[in-house]
């Protein structure tokens, strides 16, 4: 992994973190998890082990800094570095795919929804969960997936082309 790479991904964490920071708990503290997408866009970009690895545990470490959720902090470790995993996976499924706008859309839906059963999951074995499991999900979950995914659509031609144009990524 070379300098370049790391200060992209920085960035795309940093930014992560921002967005995380910045936009309010809608229910029970639980609010779209923005981190997800600089991650998911992230791995996009940068689909190797060793930048899943780093973005899975970055990611982790700030949402677990930024969290609203009471408790939240070591269930958001456990969530980010899984998914990570899980979403590189896909990514690699769908390979031929993989530079297409609609394609991280769909992931991003799916990879949010997979976060989401993450989180309330290893939520509910660790702190418990606030509510019942079914109601955050669709009151917390669903939404988040869908506000992702259109944020996704936005972000993902802009943000492929500034990297492809500095050569940051050979791919796509």
């Amino acid at each position: 992994m070379n300098t370049k790479n790391l200060v992209a991904l920085a960035l795309l964490a940093g930014m992560g973190a921002v967005l995380h920071t910045v936009v309010p708990p809608f229910i029970l503290g639980m609010k779209p998890d923005m981190m997800l997408v600089m991650m998911f866009l992230g791995i996009i970009l940068f689909p190797d082990k060793k930048s899943v690895l780093l973005l899975g545990l970055v990611t982790g470490i700030l949402s677990a800094m930024t969290t609203g959720m009471p408790g939240g902090q070591i269930p958001n470790l456990i969530d980010k570095m899984v998914t990570a995993f899980i979403f590189f996976g896909l990514l690699q499924t769908v390979k031929r795919f993989s530079g297409s706008a609609i394609t991280a859309a769909i992931l991003t839906a799916v990879g949010t929804i997979v976060s989401g059963i993450i989180f309330l999951t290893s939520a509910y074995f660790i702190v418990g969960l606030p509510g019942a499991f079914v109601g955050m999900f669709t009151l917390a979950v669903l939404p988040a997936a869908a506000f992702n995914t259109v944020f996704m659509i936005i972000l993902f031609p802009v943000a492929s082309t500034i990297f492809r144009r500095t050569k940051l990524v050979q791919t796509h």
